[in-house]
């Protein structure tokens, strides 16, 4: 099926060139899905264990649900290697 760009307000059909260089630009961003994913995932750790991080100050003592807590969040993404991989894990639950 053909592809159209707007052009001053008018609908103009995609050369070949360009359906060929948009369809390496879909493929590039399909192909790197994956390594969003993770990134996500990784962004979503991090915060959690930023949001735990008082309980590592040497005035604190940590609980061994909050350890053990802190210590699956680091364990993330560890074994993920895809999207569905990080759609379906499991997050620990905050003790």
């Amino acid at each position: 099926m053909p592809r159209f760009k707007m052009v001053d307000g008018v609908s103009i059909q995609l050369t070949a060139d360009e359906e060929t260089a948009r369809d390496n630009e879909e493929a590039a961003w399909a192909a790197g899905e994956n390594g969003r994913s993770l990134a996500s995932m990784r962004e979503d750790r991090n915060r959690l264990l930023a949001e735990t991080d008082f309980y590592a100050l040497s005035d604190v003592t940590m609980s061994d649900a909050m350890t053990t807590y802190r210590q699956d969040l680091r364990d993330l993404p560890s074994g993920k290697t895809t999207k569905a991989h990080v759609d379906g894990a499991t997050w620990p639950t905050k003790p």
